[in-house]
């Protein structure tokens, strides 16, 4: 009887061990089909992001544990845990990318993981003015709140040899355009990309200039481009003014251009230009002196430079404002032509006042 005994007892401990094993795989099973539905709801609902969206800032040295813990504190994911298993089970909790974030509505954590591992960060954007100098380019770098400021308080040679260009000319030599950027850019890298922009540019004209052209090198080539751009009030004339300085250069003619010696005046420019100011002797004074001035002027475009060395073919040697607000010039073969020219602008002018 004893031994009958112990094989019921044995019996039954064996099936309850049996039955604790189903009912713990039950649950088990159980639980995983309600984590895994759960995981799935997630993954279907949207993140929570204001309608305006928001910039997330991934800096360095932050992990996939640093990313959740920002989004979760900012309440933009609901389940750190489930974006944490997400991210590992897909391969990207690794390759998260430094830079800031436009996060916009309607994003699942699916899109969310694949923004801020994709490396598409915020671009900011400055613009270079076509016809800005130097002193114009600086003064606006200064005052952009995108860009990491280098190069405040030093002198336009010292910033050449920030840029790794010392002793290079800076007037004329940046490209004008539209730069786009990341968050910390600073500003002498930008000013690099837009020298290495116009040495191209510049490169690539020179390469398809006309044959007998009154220019010696890039640099002349810069320079007359340079003026080209501060006469053009009108973009399509530009290789029309092109052709009457070439043709005044070819004949030994001197420039007579305004914007030259405004640029030589400096900070004694007083907003108007005077009988005296085109008298006084500057190196950039192309009423007084022959030839080209000694650098460029100003930035010019990329369309100022390419009319520089392919001018519009004619015999014009003069050319005037037509005085009418719409920026366009009026051109004349001979003196007596643009003299003309000049009183009808001037009569224009005083019935505009």
């Amino acid at each position: 009887m004893r031994l009958i005994g112990k094989i019921i007892q044995t019996f039954f401990r064996y099936l309850l061990s049996k039955v604790s094993v189903i009912i713990f795989l039950i649950l088990l099973l159980g639980g995983f089909f309600v984590v895994s539905k759960d995981v799935e709801s997630f993954l279907k609902t949207p993140v929570n992001l204001p309608e305006k969206g928001i910039v997330l800032d991934i800096t360095p040295g932050m992990n996939i544990d640093d990313v959740v813990t920002l989004l979760r504190g900012k309440n933009i994911i609901r389940n750190a845990l489930y974006f944490k298993w997400y991210a590992r089970f897909t391969g990207d909790a690794n390759k998260l990318k430094v830079g800031e974030y436009s996060l916009q509505p309607t994003l699942y954590p699916e899109d969310l993981l694949a923004i801020i591992t994709s490396g598409r960060v915020l671009q900011y954007n400055f613009t270079i003015i076509e016809g800005w100098n130097f002193s114009q380019l600086r003064q606006a770098l200064e005052k952009s709140p995108h860009l990491n400021q280098t190069l405040k308080g030093l002198t336009n040679d010292e910033v050449m040899a920030a840029l790794n260009l010392e002793g290079e000319p800076f007037e004329g030599y940046f490209l004008p355009d539209t730069y786009f950027f990341p968050k910390n850019y600073s500003d002498a890298d930008l000013l690099k990309r837009s020298h290495s922009a116009m040495t191209k540019v510049v490169d690539d004209a020179w390469s398809q200039r006309k044959p007998n052209l009154p220019l010696k090198n890039k640099h002349e080539l810069l320079t007359l481009a340079s003026i080209v751009e501060k006469e053009s009030g009108v973009a399509s004339e530009r290789p029309e003014i092109a052709g009457v300085f070439t043709r005044r250069l070819q004949k030994g003619m001197r420039l007579q251009t305004d914007p030259t010696v405004i640029y030589g005046l400096g900070d004694s420019y007083r907003g108007k230009i005077y009988q005296s100011d085109l008298q006084r002797d500057t190196p950039y004074n192309t009423y007084t002196r022959n030839g080209l001035p000694p650098t460029p002027i100003a930035m010019p475009s990329r369309e100022a430079i390419f009319a520089a060395i392919d001018p519009k073919e004619g015999k014009t040697l003069y050319f005037v404002a037509k005085g009418d607000g719409s920026g366009e010039h009026v051109f004349s073969v001979t003196l007596d032509e643009h003299n003309n020219a000049v009183r009808e602008y001037r009569r224009r002018e005083r019935n505009r006042q």
